[in-house]
């Protein structure tokens, strides 16, 4: 199945980069204060010799890849920069050549391996999980692809048909998509604009009585002063997932908030997503909340999108975890649970309605998990990781390609603006947010087309 274009790997380089949070985010349970970003650049080779450099960033998100009650999160960043490192030598050493995707999917049993060794080497008291293992190799993934489509001279996107991958869908997937490639899957060119989540985070300030004192750094500080600053229509709301009440007061309170600021804008359109990072204890504590919502503020329930990851990520160990009832309400996505295709039939066999697509999973696991959910008629959406930089870039991407996003998330701006200095000069569609949209129509260069 060898291709003229295939690549080989010459060379792989990395180094990483920390910057501390504008303001503290809570998710899950955990409040996160910094980021450490990992980049990586590869040196590839086609077959006739042509030769670039591809790369890719991602943040090491530590605490929402690897969550411990038994392993302190300095610890498991640690295990992330050690494990960063193995994967860049067995990347640089594993001889392969192919097609990204394949070359990817060939080294994940590599990777994984490395993350128990990893667990043992440290004496990890969990071991690292499979999600932190494809996050920290997701910017070697990226790297791949950016490489692969610069050497060519093509944006990346445009080298995912017959011509260029080593096997159709089914080798990856099941033999429905037999004679079928990731350009079925894909757009030639990027949507040219894109509306933009904004994160309500648990911590964050609503209105100017939250704030005990302001940072006045010249950003927003309020709900209000985020949505007349940047025009939004999309916000994503954090809850806590152990409190029905606070829960749905919070709802409540930024839906009252928020329908007085677009009023003052003469907007009329907007919609809510909600996120509640694993933490209902079970699918009736979710249908509890859209129900008590539904009858207190019957508007904001209405403006609810869809639901991410209400319950705990391990649905093998959760089978009585059933969405089918919470599905018929508002579509329900996995994120934290979906690491593979086999997690991704069994969220449908356990009535999840939708998939939340990472770019820090790795560029060729979306590109495949993307292409099953349209597949099977599922909802998409494409989330974030408060990338900054090259980071959300390479996630803008991924979400303008994909024909049935819709939007895309993007936090970095609110609590890491100082990770995307010089970024935003040279792309300042995507990072300066005009009408609550995006400008994605300029990621077209090659490579994955910034």
């Amino acid at each position: 199945m060898a291709k003229p274009s295939d690549i080989s790997i010459l060379d792989v380089l990395t180094d990483m980069e920390e910057y501390p949070f504008r303001t503290p985010l809570k998710f899950g349970g955990s409040v996160q204060t910094f980021t450490t970003l990992l980049n990586v650049k590869i040196r590839v080779q086609t077959e006739s010799g042509k030769e670039a450099l591809g790369s890719g960033s991602v943040p090491l998100g530590n605490v929402w890849s690897f969550p411990s009650q038994k392993v302190t999160a300095d610890l498991t960043l640690q295990a992330m920069k050690r494990l960063a490192d193995d994967i860049a030598d067995i990347v640089r050493n594993c001889g392969l050549s192919g097609h990204p995707v394949n070359i990817a999917i060939k080294l994940e049993p590599a990777c994984l391996n490395a993350a128990k060794e990893v667990t043992r080497e440290l004496e990890l008291a969990d071991p690292i999980p499979k999600l932190c293992t494809l996050v920290t190799a997701s910017p070697f993934d990226a790297a791949l692809h950016d490489g692969y489509g610069k050497a060519l001279g093509l944006n990346s996107y445009n080298a995912l048909s017959g011509e260029f991958m080593n096997h159709d869908l089914s080798h990856y997937l099941t033999a429905e998509f037999t004679g079928e490639y990731l350009d079925r899957y894909t757009s030639r060119n990027p949507q040219p604009s894109m509306p933009l989540y904004h994160l309500v985070g648990a911590l964050d300030p609503i209105t100017a009585a939250d704030i005990g004192e302001r940072l006045n750094d010249g950003l927003p500080e309020t709900l209000p002063e985020w949505i007349l600053a940047d025009g939004l229509t999309h916000l994503k709301i954090k809850l806590n997932g152990d409190d029905a009440d606070w829960d749905i007061n919070r709802i409540v309170h930024i839906h009252a908030v928020t329908c007085e600021t677009q009023a003052q804008r003469g907007c009329n359109e907007w919609v809510y997503s909600l996120d509640f990072n694993e933490k209902c204890r079970d699918v009736e504590y979710l249908i509890e909340v859209l129900s008590r919502t539904r009858e207190f503020a019957a508007e904001a329930y209405e403006r609810v999108a869809y639901i991410e990851q209400p319950t705990a990520r391990d649905l093998k160990a959760h089978p009585e975890n059933k969405m089918h009832k919470a599905a018929k309400m508002k579509p329900v996505v996995i994120d934290e649970s979906l690491t593979d295709f086999e997690s991704l039939q069994l969220s449908m066999e356990q009535g999840y309605s939708g998939v939340a697509l990472k770019a820090c999973k790795g560029q060729s696991q979306a590109l495949l998990m993307g292409a099953a959910a349209q597949k099977y008629g599922l909802f998409l959406c494409v989330q974030d990781l408060t990338t900054p930089g090259e980071s959300f870039l390479h996630s803008a991407g991924l979400a303008a390609r994909i024909p049935t996003i819709t939007a895309i998330e993007g936090n970095g701006r609110q609590y890491c603006p100082a990770a995307n200095a010089g970024w935003d000069e040279r792309f300042p569609s995507i990072f300066d947010v005009t009408d609550g949209t995006v400008g994605t129509g300029c990621l077209t260069a090659e490579g994955l087309g910034h």
